[in-house]
């Protein structure tokens, strides 16, 4: 499922599968879900930008989300773009290639997708 957008590149969307894959040939995984959505479970080694924040009226755009993603990364860096089920990814990944970001794919199904097929994700530990 392919997105275009006005600048003329598409939102290339891959599965869960071809993500894993990508992330072990040595892709970056970006976190776009809240704090606190990561901090309930994510993809192993992923890094945590917020592309939303929960508010009392409902969620909003973070509006530094460029500018963090420019402190982290560079525009040639291979990235995976994934959320909860896969709508935030979309509109960031979109966001980042207007950006002139190059390798940037969206995950399709989100961590949902990624827990739903058994893939290991990093959990916080409990407290004892």
């Amino acid at each position: 499922m392919d997105h275009q957008i006005s600048s003329g590149a598409k939102v290339i969307t891959v599965d869960v599968h071809a993500a894993k894959n990508l992330l072990n040939s040595g892709h970056r995984y970006l976190d776009v879900r809240t704090v606190e959505e990561f901090e309930k479970g994510h993809v192993e080694k992923a890094f945590n930008i917020p592309y939303m924040f929960d508010t009392p009226q409902g969620r909003v755009k973070n509006p530094k989300f460029m500018e963090q993603v420019l402190s982290t990364c560079c525009k040639e860096d291979h990235l995976i773009v994934g959320c909860q089920s896969g709508v935030r990814s979309v509109y960031a990944t979109s966001d980042l290639l207007k950006a002139e970001f190059k390798h940037v794919s969206n995950m399709g199904g989100g961590y949902i997708a990624w827990v739903e097929n058994g893939f290991a994700v990093q959990k916080p530990k409990l407290e004892l």
